[in-house]
């Protein structure tokens, strides 16, 4: 199992790349000279990004704000360059792992490689690779930042029903049937 091990890293950012509605999404981290790119889906950025601020939030509430953790993102931090190149993807994400180490007042983060079916039997000895990140609280923020402004710079949702508008036409589910105030036939 290759574990790509950044304590903490020099860079860790989402991105995207393509148009809205074919973009592909990515978590990098770069430190020492090495890059790591992993792929994943828009709903696991956006989930990455919610779980991190709901942790956050915890770990300074029940610090009774003692804790060293900003309620928002330090501009320091702010990163808003592009993914770095070459984008070569080490692997693609299927479940990802959040964590407070109190001790050193750092967010641990692993997105873990997708496995093979269930029923693929050789898949049984592959063990999947890891990114591991460890980063302060406030890099943390700066990385939620980010990663809702990629996952909301995409496709505007229907007012109706949230899903994606697409510019070809949207069949909107919450019209059950209806165009114009007539029943559809």
């Amino acid at each position: 199992m290759p574990v790509f091990d950044y304590d903490p890293p020099e860079r860790f950012v989402a991105g995207a790349l393509g148009q809205p509605g074919a973009r592909h999404f990515f978590l990098q981290a770069r430190a020492e000279g090495r890059l790591t790119t992993v792929a994943l889906e828009k709903l696991q950025v956006a989930a990455l990004a919610g779980r991190l601020d709901e942790l956050l939030d915890e770990v300074l509430r029940l610090s009774g704000g003692a804790a060293h953790v900003p309620a928002l993102a330090p501009a320091d931090l702010t990163d808003d360059a592009p993914l770095d190149l070459p984008l070569s993807e080490d692997f693609r994400v299927g479940t990802m792992a959040l964590a407070w180490d109190a001790e050193k007042s750092q967010v641990v983060i692993e997105a873990q490689e997708i496995v093979g079916d269930e029923d693929d039997e050789d898949d049984d000895t592959a063990d999947p690779a890891v990114l591991r990140v460890r980063i302060s609280a406030g890099a943390a923020r700066a990385f939620t930042q980010r990663a809702l402004q990629i996952v909301a710079a995409g496709r505007p949702p229907c007012p109706l029903c949230g899903q994606p508008l697409d510019a070809a036409g949207h069949v909107c589910v919450r019209l059950n049937g209806y165009r114009g105030g007539e029943a559809a036939s």
